[in-house]
């Protein structure tokens, strides 16, 4: 945004006087007082009351301790000072941290104070220089937009950072947690181990004792298979002869249900031969009788065509006849409504003329009313 001549250079000395401000600030303010008798002085004060206050509270609480030690005194007492000093402690000890932190006389505030002045007196300078030269405030707004930007990178980086130490944290304690879960494991499985060595040596005991148990078992069940063996040949061929025996039977019924289906199959092919002939003929009447139906249904198609036709015809002539007559009535509905409409025009214009008394029904005026008035208006107007 450009300024007019004159307003720029308002502006700028206005500037100017800020700079001036500035550097007069910056030369009475040195980056530390550690040369300063004045400063050191203030410091010691500060810190000498605390430390004479947290000392006497400390020996305080060391005659609590001693007495309690010694067993007299009322424990409940001795409990609410022992807690009255403990929080006079900590109200002292976070006073120091905050006189530390917040006192405007340590280095690094003096030093911070110092670069954010030298900050502002160049930014002003090059903004008095853009006034004079080119009539705006850019560097003052480049400024302004850089340490906006700076500010939001550290802000990210700081909200960054913490999420990290969170994080951190949470796998340390998860950490802790799978530690303690896998110590606990451990045991759990040498307590597992030192049981499974018991389970072998019994495992061992007990498979000997097996071994022998199922060799003298293997050998009777050989034994047993051998004689089932015997008795199952015997049975297999006493089988094998009653199935020789029931083959020849077969056969002999074979031959016999094969003579009897030859008989019957030509009785079946005779038949057949009879049905075809049979399914010839009545094949071929049916055919006639189709025919015919079908030339019968063309005739009544004809017919029902002209039938169809004359009936179009017909309504054809009925629909006209009926709008001829509905055109009919409308029209005279027609006429009656408007000669309703006329009736009640004249009526009303009848009754307006009776009232406003207009045409024939006017009131007849005398003519010596009539110049009665017009002299008395003369002599109304020659009076005034």
């Amino acid at each position: 945004m450009a300024f007019t001549h004159a307003t720029a250079a308002n502006h700028a000395s206005v500037m100017e006087d800020c700079i001036d401000q500035l550097s007069i600030l910056g030369r009475i303010l040195p980056v530390s007082y550690q040369g300063q008798s004045d400063a050191k002085e203030i410091v010691s004060k500060d810190v000498k009351n605390v430390l004479n206050s947290q000392r006497e509270i400390e020996s305080k609480f060391d005659t609590i301790l001693s007495s309690r030690n010694d067993g007299g005194g009322n424990s409940f007492v001795g409990s609410n000072q022992i807690k009255n000093l403990t929080g006079s402690l900590t109200s002292s000890n976070r006073f120091v941290s905050q006189s530390l932190k917040q006192s405007p006389l340590t280095s690094d505030n003096l030093v911070k104070i110092q670069k954010d002045r030298q900050f502002c007196e160049d930014v002003l300078t090059l903004t008095h220089q853009s006034l004079l030269q080119s009539f705006d405030y850019q560097p003052l707004l480049d400024a302004v937009i850089a340490e906006k930007e700076r500010k939001a990178a550290l802000q990210q980086k700081i909200i960054k950072e913490e999420q990290g130490r969170r994080k951190i944290k949470q796998l340390q304690r998860q950490l802790g947690d799978i530690k303690k879960e896998k110590e606990l494991e451990i045991q759990q499985r040498n307590e597992m181990i030192a049981h499974l060595k018991d389970q072998l040596q019994e495992m061992k005991a007990k498979s000997n004792m097996e071994g022998k148990y199922v060799k003298k078992n293997a050998e009777n069940h050989v034994h047993q298979n051998q004689q089932k063996c015997i008795l199952t040949e015997q049975q297999l061929k006493e089988k094998l002869e009653l199935l020789k025996a029931q083959t020849d039977e077969e056969i002999r019924t074979h031959v016999e249900i094969e003579t009897f289906l030859k008989t019957h199959q030509k009785i079946l092919e005779d038949k057949v031969e009879f049905w075809m002939e049979k399914y010839d003929k009545d094949v071929e009447a049916k055919q006639n009788e189709l025919n015919l139906l079908k030339q019968n249904k063309a005739n009544d198609l004809a017919r029902l065509q002209d039938l169809t036709r004359t009936y179009a015809e017909y309504e054809k002539v009925v629909v006209e006849d009926r709008i001829e007559k509905e055109k009919e009535r409308r029209k005279r509905e027609q006429e009656e409504m408007e000669l309703k409409a006329a009736v009640k025009v004249q009526s009303w214009w009848r009754a307006m003329m009776v009232r406003k008394q207009l045409g024939p029904f006017s009131k007849k005026k005398k003519k010596g009313g009539k110049k009665g008035g017009k002299k008395g208006g003369k002599k109304g107007k020659k009076k005034k």
